[in-house]
């Protein structure tokens, strides 16, 4: 292991608690029944879209009204992104422990460039950051390789030397199509049609704190 790539969102950083916070701001002003905290935070990993159709399930995609939602959403996040957020618990320590061995970690995601690089500085882990891949930078995201290979690009390691970790089936695929090795992080906003069979995921490895990272690497 020569690098170790991970998810944003529900893998290295748990973003929920402002997803949800921002969600029950525009729905107490709406007058709305604000869905609960756990529809909310499955629908994470699929965009502000997902989250905004929890809120306004009628709603389709491509409706203005959804479209204004969305906007409002985005502008509260970028104003306010790091107020309850957190790295998820341990994952300091991990990444800690790859820095003291000298292993450089960075990021592949589908969340948006601008997003990613304001939500990395406040959480004070830009500098930290070895590589930082977003959709802005590839023709085809995630589950596609393409972002996969891009990072290790950057870092000039191979992928068969570089460990990705993520929290959705196409984190897992993306990092299989590339040749790393893949580590499931099944404490993550895992999608509910395919949380009980993780075996059917294909990761490498199935870690459920993200403590675990360490010991596993070590063994």
């Amino acid at each position: 292991m020569k690098a170790v790539l991970f998810d944003l969102d529900g893998t290295l950083i748990d973003t929920a608690p402002d997803f949800i916070r921002i969600i029950k701001e525009l729905c107490a002003e709406a007058s709305v029944t604000p869905p609960a905290d756990e529809v909310i935070r499955v629908q994470v990993s699929e965009g502000s879209k997902a989250m905004v159709r929890a809120l306004h399930p009628e709603l389709s995609d491509d409706s203005p009204e959804l479209i204004g939602y969305r906007n409002e959403f985005l502008r509260r996040y970028a104003e306010n992104i790091a107020v309850h957020t957190t790295l998820f618990d341990g994952m300091d320590e991990v990444l800690r422990a790859l820095e003291a061995k000298g292993i450089p970690w960075g990021i592949v995601t589908n969340k948006p460039r601008g997003l990613s690089a304001l939500l990395l500085e406040a959480m004070h882990l830009s500098e930290r950051c070895a590589v930082l891949v977003c959709p802005d930078d590839v023709r085809h995201t995630k589950p596609d390789p393409e972002p996969m290979y891009l990072a290790a690009k950057i870092l000039g390691i191979s992928p068969e030397d570089i460990v990705y970790v993520g929290d959705h089936p196409r984190d897992i695929d993306a990092g299989r199509a590339a040749g790393m090795q893949t580590i499931l992080a099944a404490y993550g906003y895992l999608p509910p049609e395919r949380a009980d069979d993780l075996a059917s995921w294909q990761a490498d490895f199935i870690v459920h704190h993200a403590k675990e990272l360490q010991a596993l690497w070590a063994a």
